[in-house]
């Protein structure tokens, strides 16, 4: 038998023997569903593309399309395309810059992206950075060579020992231009070990800054794994509907450390003096607690918290996920909290304690799941102004100035002390609290620049203005008369 094909092809069906029909068969069923996949697969990889660089082009296709069949859940959509990447950069390398980060998991992400551009400016290569290993990874980057490990002639194992060496803080391009380059021709490989803050917010030429944000914003990710769950716990809030990141900071560390005992027994401040004086490098022992308050340097109490949530017009229906780690003084003092809003609700109480096990001993993972919610929720609103809300408030300003409550706890302080006491009545404490915040959201602003005094000048991750606005459009979102002070 012959059958002839629209292109004239003859095929001879009565040479095929039968056996082979079925396998046949199976082939184009195969052949099918392959294509059916490969086919999905692409539609998928477009939408999320087209998500990327145009959020709202594809808003209402992908809103009819079922949530199993979507991309997966992305939080680093912006306003604004993403710049193009530029060339590969060929170069020839000075040396070998080896770093270990120190501080938290905000503290650590910071630091890393700082220490590319401290490659990139020096021309050196970077060896991966010693840290929580399982926390982050960084996919690779063409301005700056990277490599896992450095060459085995200059491992201990050969007998070579690395320059160690900590940067002075807040330095500047000259510093290390001058100072730190000519290191390396003489040792090769310099290995930091202190890396926070050690780049200077501003004076920082244009392309350096805003590959600082390519690092933080585009390179730097945690670990699949951390995603995965962080991504789970996003879309159970989402499904529910909009939510509040409540970034409250009243950990037993956190006041130990401040000094900060409003609220607490007299047992428990003196325990906590006892924890402050046992770490050697917590400089100040002996601290005066409410002079501090009053200062505006303590973080919110969860009782505090609870007055300023109302004030600022959030109702018992509001879903509220508290991003910290365990509570100083637990559930009591959660009840205030708990009593103004029902749906409160942390990742231990979302997810199955199975789902937590892997990440349960470290607190730098745990805080990646924090963060992750953190920069998806409708508001965030951090009880102190710490390196994770500025971290936050910057990747929020990156993704179209979400909206940010940043209290000014100095202000917040007085009135409520003025409430607490009887002075200030209800509806006038909630006007004056919404009043202080007014341009306190999270709006454009340029950072505040305090020449030599970095530690007391806008930090460049909360507030990356460089990488916000292009051209004249710059001037029309962050003028010179916007500016903010944050306590």
């Amino acid at each position: 038998m012959e059958v002839r094909s629209e292109n004239n092809i003859q095929v001879r069906c009565d040479k095929i023997p039968s056996q082979l029909i079925p396998r046949t068969r199976l082939q184009v069923w195969f052949f099918r569903v392959c294509s059916s996949i490969l086919l999905w697969t692409c539609l998928i990889q477009l939408l999320a593309v087209c998500e990327l660089w145009h959020p709202r082009l594809l808003t209402g296709l992908t809103n009819r399309i079922p949530w199993t069949s979507r991309p997966p859940l992305r939080l680093q959509h912006s306003l604004h395309s993403p710049p193009p990447l530029p060339p590969p950069r060929n170069y020839r390398s000075n040396g070998f810059l080896k770093v270990s980060c120190n501080g938290g998991l905000n503290q650590m992400r910071a630091a890393i992206c700082d220490m590319v551009i401290v490659a990139r400016l020096l021309n050196l290569t970077l060896v991966v950075p010693e840290l929580d290993k399982t926390s982050f990874w960084a996919d690779p980057r063409d301005e700056v060579r990277i490599i896992k490990r450095l060459p085995k002639k200059f491992s201990r194992k050969y007998g070579f020992q690395a320059f160690q060496m900590s940067p002075v803080s807040w330095s500047n391009e000259k510093y290390y231009l001058e100072q730190i380059l000519p290191l390396f021709s003489k040792h090769k490989v310099v290995h930091f070990n202190r890396t926070d803050t050690r780049l200077a917010n501003n004076g920082i030429q244009l392309d350096l800054q805003k590959l600082r944000c390519r690092v933080n914003f585009q390179g730097l990710k945690f670990t699949p794994e951390i995603e995965t769950l962080g991504y789970k716990l996003v879309r159970i809030l989402q499904d529910k509907g909009p939510f509040v990141a409540l970034h409250l900071r009243y950990e037993m560390d956190m006041l130990a450390f401040s000094g900060c005992t409003h609220g607490c027994t007299v047992e428990e401040a003196e325990e906590l003096k006892r924890l402050r004086y046992a770490y050697p490098w917590w400089r100040e022992k002996e601290i005066m607690s409410e002079e501090r308050r009053q200062q505006g340097l303590c973080p919110l109490t969860p009782e505090e918290a609870t007055l300023v949530l109302q004030a600022l017009g959030f109702d018992k229906e509001t879903q509220i996920y508290i991003a910290s780690g365990e509570i100083y003084g637990s559930e009591r003092r959660l009840a205030s909290l708990r009593a103004a809003f029902p749906h409160i609700v942390k990742k231990e109480t979302i997810l199955d304690p199975a789902e937590l096990q892997q990440f349960q001993n470290h607190s730098s993972q745990m805080a990646a799941l924090d963060f992750m919610v953190s920069v998806a929720s409708n508001t965030f609103i951090p009880t102190y102004y710490g390196n994770m809300a500025k971290v936050v408030e910057g990747h929020r300003r990156y993704l179209g100035f979400k909206r940010s409550v940043l209290p000014d706890r100095k202000k917040l302080v007085e009135l409520l002390d003025l409430h607490q006491n009887g002075t200030l009545p209800w509806n006038d404490f909630a006007l004056a609290v919404r009043q202080v915040h007014e341009k306190r959201m999270g709006q454009p602003f340029r950072r505040r620049i305090i020449p030599d005094k970095p530690k007391e000048e806008d930090y460049f991750y909360a507030n990356p203005e460089e990488c916000l606005c292009e051209g004249t459009k710059c001037e029309d979102l962050v003028g010179p008369s916007n500016s903010s002070t944050l306590h």
